[in-house]
């Protein structure tokens, strides 16, 4: 079954129980389990990969994901850039009915996203098992 559906959306329509690696970007891997996306962040997120940040973000949520995780536990350092990226993917997810979580551990990447209040925008979870627990229930799905 190859598992990989970039940008098609074919991923989230299969509605498949098992988890489906998508990689779009190597720096950005995807993991997707029904309709939820798992999307890695890297140790640093800055001016030079906030831009292939967002557009992994934005290609995810393109692809039909009702639910979408950003695993930023390996990250370290997230600057403007990168919080305007995931920023810009909330505002689609909320256009296109879909829930945002972030797993942040790291203390300095907590500081900045208090700094700037994204902490009110996005709930922020200590793993990705809490995040994913947090969304809401996707049995009804979207029409396709």
């Amino acid at each position: 079954m190859g598992g990989r559906y970039p940008g098609s959306g074919d991923a989230a329509c299969l509605g498949l129980e098992a988890a489906v690696v998508v990689v779009s970007d190597e720096r950005f891997p995807v993991t997707w389990s029904d309709r939820t996306a798992v999307l890695t962040v890297p140790v640093e997120v800055d001016l030079t990969s906030a831009d292939a940040l967002r557009e992994a973000l934005l290609e995810v949520l393109n692809a039909g994901a009702l639910g979408l995780v950003v695993d930023m536990t390996a990250t370290t350092f997230c600057d403007s850039a990168g919080i305007s990226a995931i920023t810009r993917a909330v505002r689609r997810a909320t256009a296109n009915d879909a829930t945002v979580r972030l797993v942040a551990t790291s203390t300095p990447v907590l500081r900045v996203l208090n700094l700037v209040g994204i902490d009110r925008l996005i709930e922020i979870h200590p793993s990705v098992s809490a995040a994913r627990a947090s969304l809401p229930d996707q049995a009804g799905g979207l029409i396709t």
